[in-house]
């Protein structure tokens, strides 16, 4: 009998027309329309984006490293794992997680793993993120990172990944990649276990990426 656990499969549906309406610095927008099924067509707008990464850094003691960083689009100050964008083209995503682990939380780690590859929010933009688990923490010497705007603002912790769980399920934790990084972290420490994800330099058909 084969599997049951289902699949999202590549598809790309005829587009006759594109525009770009918008580049920002780091995102813009583009303009498509789409050939439907019936033969009827229909306009796209999205937010077209490098992709990003995120990092559960899950310590010996079963924390894990979380930042707190105001959002100015939701006028909120979240709570969040590190995460950057892939702003490097053809840069190994497994590269820039250790640089956003550095420059976030000034730590490193000895082992690492993919938890997820999601795709955040796919009826407005084409953002692809991998949310890596790093294991074996340590702070790194030396001088610190210097951040700018938001960043300069933000407060480093380390909260027992149970709790972070528990507050996602009371709905108070918002941001996307810590709440799948969350969860997908406690579903692998109480399943399979950490030796069933993927290794760290799985494919990532979403964002290919250079060896």
């Amino acid at each position: 009998m084969g599997s049951t656990i289902p699949h999202d499969t590549p598809e790309q549906w005829p587009v006759t027309e594109t525009a770009v309406p918008f580049t920002g610095n780091v995102t813009g927008v583009r303009t498509d329309v789409v050939t439907m099924p019936d033969g009827s067509t229909a306009r796209r707008d999205y937010q077209t984006h490098p992709g990003s990464v995120a990092v559960v850094a899950l310590d010996e003691e079963g924390r894990v490293v979380v930042i707190s960083q105001y959002r100015h689009p939701v006028r909120h100050r979240l709570w969040e794992i590190p995460a950057g964008l892939l702003d490097v083209p053809g840069e190994h995503p497994l590269n820039a997680a250790k640089r956003e682990l550095y420059e976030e939380a000034h730590c490193e780690a000895r082992d690492w793993r993919v938890l997820a590859d999601i795709f955040t929010s796919p009826g407005g933009t084409d953002e692809a993120v991998r949310v890596f688990l790093a294991q074996g923490i340590s702070e790194v010497e030396g001088e610190r990172f210097e951040v700018s705007h938001e960043e300069a603002d933000m407060e480093i912790t380390r909260v027992p990944l149970e709790d972070l769980v528990r507050g996602v399920l009371a709905g108070d934790l918002h941001n996307a990649c810590l709440v799948v990084g969350v969860l997908a972290t406690h579903a692998a420490l109480t399943g399979d276990g950490i030796d069933a994800l993927r290794p760290a330099d799985a494919p990532w058909p979403a964002r290919p990426y250079e060896g």
